[in-house]
């Protein structure tokens, strides 16, 4: 039987570390993964409004199969500033993609990143020409490590879900034969995160120990169609998002690494309703640390762990916004 990792967090997959950083006074944040090497990356953007950064260096036929670094991010499109930091600090220890080796020629670090909007939450934003994500980027940097906590933390700290408080999730899964799959996410989605009339969330039935407070969905739970809970009201243009890593340690190519982004990004379905909509940026990023061959047949063992990616990322998102209103 699969079960979560030692920490339940993406961390568990091995040759991966987290930092975060928040300013509290703008009510915002960052957070950064960093691979140990260069990892294999892809990329689903699902959301109708998404704000991104190298995300067409991700696409297939292009130059760069690895990554350095992945950053999601509060701040709408002052976020996406947050990479430069995390640029500057891999740069500085010499990490990067080489075009040329040659004294004197830096190497370039490929640091993908995706933003949520939190503009509107309260905090104070008359920053001038000095945003505060370039600092907040390095911050999440100098924080790096293995463990972090859930809810009002990194990019997830001045999120809303629906009409609750946001947060930022992680969840993790090892599998029998010692496959180890992860997931975190910032979540600010339009959508209900919980079943209408029931503080039950949609991703329930994935729940692992009581992970996000064991409340079951209602017993012959029923509702109308179009009644969508806690959603937003009014929502408008760029104001939501959900923002995700998934990974794992299996032995990915590029193209593999496609498919189980592809996979893994039903898990914000799961979780979420509705989700994906024309003002929802909804991103979800994969990657491969290279740590376990995929056992034949590849195809089915590759499936199987995208199956995990989505369920792993449905119970991060509840674990996220769980936390963030358990404070």
């Amino acid at each position: 039987m699969a079960i979560p990792g030692q920490h339940n967090l993406i961390t568990d997959v091995a040759g991966l570390s987290v930092g975060h950083a928040e300013d509290v006074g703008v009510s915002t944040g960052v957070s950064v993964l960093v691979p140990d090497d260069r990892a294999v990356c892809a990329v689903h953007v699902a959301g109708g409004g998404p704000g991104t950064r190298e995300t067409d260096a991700l696409k297939a036929g292009t130059l760069v199969d690895e990554i350095d670094a992945l950053v999601l991010a509060g701040g709408s499109v002052y976020g996406l500033a947050a990479a430069d930091g995390v640029v500057s600090e891999l740069g500085a220890s010499g990490r990067g993609f080489a075009l040329r080796e040659a004294p004197g020629v830096p190497k370039s670090p490929v640091v993908p990143a995706a933003i949520l909007y939190d503009l509107a939450n309260g905090g104070n934003k008359d920053w001038g020409r000095e945003p505060p994500y370039q600092a907040l980027g390095r911050e999440a940097f100098a924080n790096l490590g293995g463990h972090f906590e859930l809810g009002r933390t990194g990019a997830g700290y001045g999120a809303m879900a629906g009409s609750r408080q946001g947060g930022l999730g992680s969840a993790s899964i090892v599998t029998d034969d010692g496959y180890t799959v992860g997931a975190m996410v910032a979540v600010n989605s339009f959508g209900s995160v919980t079943v209408p009339g029931s503080e039950a969330y949609w991703a329930a039935p994935y729940e692992i120990d009581d992970e996000f407070g064991g409340i079951p969905v209602p017993a012959h739970a029923g509702f109308d169609p179009e009644d969508w809970g806690e959603a937003k009201a009014n929502p408008a243009p760029r104001q939501n998002t959900t923002i995700a890593i998934v990974a794992t340690d299996a032995v990915l190519t590029p193209s593999e690494a496609q498919r189980f982004a592809d996979m893994s990004v039903a898990g914000l379905a799961r979780a979420i309703r509705p989700v994906f909509a024309p003002f929802d940026g909804d991103v979800v990023y994969a990657l491969s640390t290279g740590q376990k061959l995929l056992s034949e047949p590849k195809p089915f063992t590759l499936a199987r762990l995208g199956e995990l990616g989505a369920s792993c990322l449905a119970r991060a998102v509840a674990r996220g916004v769980h936390a963030a209103n358990s404070d």
